[in-house]
């Protein structure tokens, strides 16, 4: 007895395993993101426009590869009809402003609702095939929608239509925009869709993250790694797909009324083209690192480097683009993060379940 007087404090004191995903290194980039994401919002009363114009094009490229990071990273779903979404929620948008006179920052949202309504049969029938047949029915899928919109005369056919003037000049706080940057309105509605682009972005990568680290997370990582075994352990494959599928969609429709907002002008090749779309956000999640968070954004910076150094170079640029993509898939399958990740061991979006032991104190 005198022995377990003597030990007392150490039994009432037992290692219990506790399981975590932030890491030490997390924590300091989540301090360090959001100091830069306080000084993208305030770098319009201080940047000039053509830096804006080149954030803003950075953060929806952003977007729309994070969200096909979600469906063939995450998901297994590998598309190739997404610019149907994009085009979709543009001319959602544009029709609103039109014919109803909705202010287009308000008809982005019915952009978004556009695009989740159209992703329902176009599901429908892309969840029916597999694999490369699913790539390729989803860009059949979204061909099919530009030719029906390139259809409807009353927004422009197959040359498109702009943005009325009346529109554009009374766009929602653009004449808020004018009068504190002292800026002409052009610049403001550039200054304005900025500020959107950015929320998306910050809305979009913390919500995937909060759903990689949530049980539908792990589900869904569970039906892409092997769809037979999740549902032996009681995971609903069809609705976790569904439920990707129609999230990423909507994501994608907001990302693209949104750009066209910016743009003022739309024509069903440029709304659907899979080259813009689809193809550089495919290269970028890539080149980054399918799979990850950090992946495309990664990737979003190398491309906008690689588009400003070679766009002059025409066709040249889209062989060189493509050398880099296959070189990558060959020499760094996991992408450019994958390779700095598997060397310094660095996760700033940590998803992975891990086990830390720390002694608790036993509660009498």
């Amino acid at each position: 007895m005198a022995d377990l007087t003597q030990n007392e404090p150490l039994a009432r004191r037992a290692p219990i395993w506790q399981v975590k995903t932030r890491t030490r290194a997390s924590g300091l980039f989540a301090i360090l993101a959001c100091a830069l994401v306080l000084g993208l919002a305030v770098l319009p009363f201080f940047a000039g426009r053509g830096l804006i114009q080149d954030l803003f094009f950075i953060l929806t490229m952003l977007v729309l590869a994070q969200l096909w990071n979600l469906l063939a990273g995450y998901g297994g779903l590998v598309s190739v009809g997404q610019q149907a979404f994009v085009g979709v929620g543009a001319y959602a948008m544009f029709a609103a402003a039109i014919f109803a006179g909705i202010d287009p920052v308000a008809a982005i949202l019915l952009g978004g609702m556009a695009a989740l309504a159209v992703a329902v049969p176009m599901g429908f029938f892309a969840f029916r095939l597999a694999g490369a047949y699913f790539a390729i029915g989803t860009w059949v899928m979204a061909e099919v929608m530009r030719l029906i919109l390139a259809q409807v005369k009353p927004l422009g056919g197959g040359t498109g239509t702009s943005l009325p003037r009346s529109v554009t000049r009374d766009l929602w706080a653009t004449g808020w925009i004018e009068r504190q940057l002292d800026v002409k309105a052009s610049a403001a509605r550039d200054i304005l869709t900025y500020w959107l682009a950015l929320a998306l972005a910050v809305l979009v990568i913390s919500a995937i993250y909060a759903l990689l680290r949530s049980r539908r997370g792990l589900a869904l990582s569970a039906v892409r790694d092997n769809p037979e075994a999740a549902k032996s352990v009681g995971v609903d494959a069809a609705l976790v797909k569904w439920l990707v599928f129609l999230a990423a969609s909507c994501g994608t429709g907001l990302a693209g009324a949104l750009i066209y907002v910016q743009k003022a002008r739309i024509s069903p090749d440029a709304a659907f083209s899979v080259t813009d779309w689809t193809a550089y956000v495919i290269f970028i999640v890539v080149i980054g690192g399918i799979g990850t968070i950090e992946g495309p954004i990664l990737g979003v910076l190398v491309f906008f480097a690689l588009q400003s150094l070679l766009a002059d170079f025409g066709s040249w640029y889209l062989i060189t683009l493509g050398l880099i993509g296959i070189s990558v898939m060959l020499f760094a399958p996991k992408g450019l993060w994958g390779v700095i990740s598997a060397r310094t061991g660095l996760q700033l979006f940590p998803v992975r379940r891990h086990l830390e032991e720390g002694p608790v104190p036993i509660k009498d």
